[in-house]
């Protein structure tokens, strides 16, 4: 195995600059300028998104900033104690030391191991001193490779007694007994956070009393605690971030939950916290319909926070059965034409069905085999599509109340079309399963019942529940509501349409992937079922939604790297250049690097070009029956040519904005800011453009 840092990655009481960014950035290419990253900005980009969701500070002036990076070849530490510090996000203040851990998507698992236990090694007091003691990089390297020497060959000789390998010593002191708690903590990226949170939470339960054993879900290998510890835990603590594996593990367990970085920063509180719940009747338990943590269950998260991560939850799930019935049902088109989805003369059956009833190879008609391809196509399309309002339903079901609530929820979805409800009807299908699934599995039943709870007794009265209501109550009006929304957009042309194509486009171009962006984007993806030859609306919005996605990175590329270069950083000309083809595949977050930096400018300016290839879009009566892919799924956009126009179009009037903006609305000298930037990537480089990811 190779070694993850050598003196080359190592600077010592340097200025970086003022910011995290700056420091992030210049690590970045300090990687980079070693071979071991084929792109700085790449690399850098990864880190800093990563940083913009938490923070990587931790107490003591330390900050971890890390990323899975696809620009990462191996492995890899950069090192630096600053001469002046910068925040991170710790809540003791800023950091003198920073650790950037760099991991390709595809690191192994002995390198993880050897990254966590660095990153564990940093809440210790006698390693941050002898880090800030050190006279020369190769002191650092020493100090880094002996405390990680030897820990893949005890990791593959170590029997598995613990994940986190931060299992709390049992007392047996003759006293009372100790409180027994279990936890478990993971972060996005499974490197840093996931270790660092269970060593400080095991600390923490040493100091007051409790044994603590913690499974760490991070990115080497994960063992899951003994059922039998489980079972005799008086209380549970997710420190965790992302979803829990096998929550149901912890049914019935009073549980304290809590953002992994808290472990880091206070737990102390989190293990009171648990041994508080531990003995009150009132407190929160892991149901058995949890395994995902649910917002409900997250006193901390707001009810609409909740309520948008439910619904994108079920929208994310849906869109593979959108995105191949979509593309199928076009590839029918182009091969048998649109006539394949009408009714057959003297048959109840539509054209495809027909077809495909009488197939046969030895006695093919005029038509040829590419109208029976086309026909299977088509048919195969449209069952997929068959499953997208089941698949709505039963994914918001299952964000609230995992796996549990994903039968009655494909249950309620399936009531929805029954009902002619459409997606409407599945979304409150969705959540009416959700609900009651989530709310019947906090109930403390005896524990012979337990067992039954996830897969017999929840599904079968969250069912009833949701079902019914959809059926003897909701679904009549909800199917009127389609039926007006439908004619509405069917009645919608001239103004009424470029209307909508305008206030679409701002949508899509007003956060670049964030919330606004996404329920626009989720508006159009759970209409497309509806879309028929009779009924284009639904596909129209979708090609406008698309369309005006793709404009921000093609206007920020054709900017930075054809009309104005000199108002664009070195870093930024680079990004440009990926950004055309992450324009052209509807990749609207190319565009974030340049918002991130000047986002009075860019946001505006592609919103101007947005709006336009909306209104153009709409204007035009363009359809898309893919509802992803951008140019690359030509042959499921209808009216091709004026869709290439629209967006052309919004595209060079952002580019221009942007440059107006730029020239005119200025917040310092722009050549002095280009030149300056540009002048520290070639001094932290050598001089070596970055190339492009």
């Amino acid at each position: 195995m190779s070694s993850l840092i050598s003196t080359d990655l190592v600077g010592l009481d340097e200025d970086l600059g003022g910011t995290s960014t700056d420091v992030i950035r210049a690590l970045a290419a300090r990687v980079a300028a070693s071979g071991r990253a084929g792109s700085a900005d790449s690399l850098a980009d990864d880190a800093i998104k990563r940083e913009a969701s938490v923070g990587t500070g931790v107490p003591g002036g330390i900050a971890i900033p890390h990323a899975r990076s696809a620009s990462v070849t191996e492995p890899t530490l950069a090192f630096s104690r600053l001469a002046r510090t910068v925040g991170f996000g710790a809540p003791d203040g800023d950091a003198d030391i920073v650790f950037m851990i760099a991991v390709p998507e595809g690191a192994d698992g002995d390198h993880m191991t050897v990254l966590s236990t660095l990153a564990r090694a940093l809440i210790r007091d006698d390693f941050t001193a002898s880090l800030r003691a050190a006279k020369t990089p190769a002191d650092i390297v020493k100090l880094v490779d002996d405390e990680v020497s030897g820990e893949v060959a005890e990791t593959r000789g170590a029997t598995a007694t613990s994940a986190a390998g931060a299992t709390g010593a049992s007392s047996s002191d003759g006293g009372a007994r100790r409180p027994k708690l279990v936890g478990v903590t993971a972060c996005p990226t499974g490197i840093a956070h996931t270790f660092m949170a269970a060593d400080a939470l095991v600390a923490a339960a040493k100091r007051l009393g409790a044994d603590l054993q913690i499974e760490t879900q991070g990115s080497s290998k994960v063992t899951p605690l003994d059922p039998a510890v489980i079972a005799e835990a008086d209380a549970v603590i997710f420190a965790v971030d992302v979803d829990v594996r096998d929550q149901g593990r912890f049914a019935g367990k009073p549980v304290v939950r809590g953002p992994v970085k808290r472990g880091v920063d206070a737990p102390d509180a989190m293990v009171k916290e648990a041994l508080a719940a531990a003995t009150d009747p009132r407190a929160t338990r892991v149901s058995g319909s949890t395994a995902s943590g649910p917002a409900m269950a997250q006193g901390r998260q707001g009810f609409g926070s909740s309520l948008k991560r439910w619904l994108l939850t079920g929208v994310s799930y849906m869109i593979p059965f959108v995105a191949g019935g979509g593309l199928l049902i076009a590839l029918g088109f182009l091969l048998s034409g649109f006539g394949i989805a009408l009714t057959a003369d003297g048959n109840t059956v539509n054209n495809a069905v027909f077809t495909l009833q009488n197939f046969s190879l030895l006695n093919l008609p005029p038509e040829g085999l590419g109208y029976y391809l086309g026909a299977a196509a088509f048919q195969i399309g449209g069952a997929s599509m068959g499953f997208l309002v089941a698949a709505l339903a039963g994914y918001i079901a299952y964000a609230i109340a995992d796996r549990p609530g994903i039968a009655p929820g494909f249950v309620a979805g399936a009531i929805a079309v029954f009902m002619n409800a459409g997606f409407l009807g599945g979304l409150v299908g969705g959540l009416l399963a959700g609900a009651a699934a989530y709310f019947i599995g906090t109930w403390n039943v005896p524990r012979f019942v337990r067992g039954l709870m996830p897969v017999v007794i929840i599904p079968l009265l969250a069912s009833i529940f949701a079902s019914g209501l959809l059926l003897l109550v909701l679904g009549g009006p909800i199917a009127a509501l389609m039926a007006a929304l439908t004619d509405f957009l069917n009645g919608l042309s001239g103004t009424g349409a470029v209307l909508l194509g305008v206030i679409l486009g701002l949508m899509m171009c007003f956060d670049l992937g964030g919330p606004v962006n996404k329920v626009a984007y989720a508006f159009a993806v759970a209409g497309l079922s509806a879309g028929t030859v009779d009924n284009p609306a639904p596909w129209m919005i979708m090609a406008a939604v698309m369309g005006a996605g793709m404009v921000p990175p093609l206007a920020m590329a054709l900017a930075s790297t054809v009309l104005y270069r000199k108002g664009f950083t070195q870093v930024e000309r680079t990004n440009g250049g990926a950004a055309w083809l992450l324009g052209a595949s509807f990749i609207s977050e190319g565009a974030i690097p340049f918002a991130a930096a000047d986002p009075l400018r860019v946001i505006p300016a592609s919103m101007v070009g947005g709006a336009v290839t909306g209104a153009i879009s709409m204007a035009a009566g363009v359809t898309s029956q893919a509802p992803h892919g951008g140019v690359f799924v030509f042959f499921a956009i209808g009216n091709f040519g004026m869709w290439v126009v629209a967006i052309l179009a919004g595209t060079v009037v952002s580019a221009l904005v942007l440059v107006a903006l730029k020239k005119f609305v200025r917040r310092t000298d722009v050549a002095t800011e280009v030149a300056a930037e540009d002048a520290e990537i070639g001094s932290l480089s050598g001089t070596r453009t970055p190339a492009v990811a």
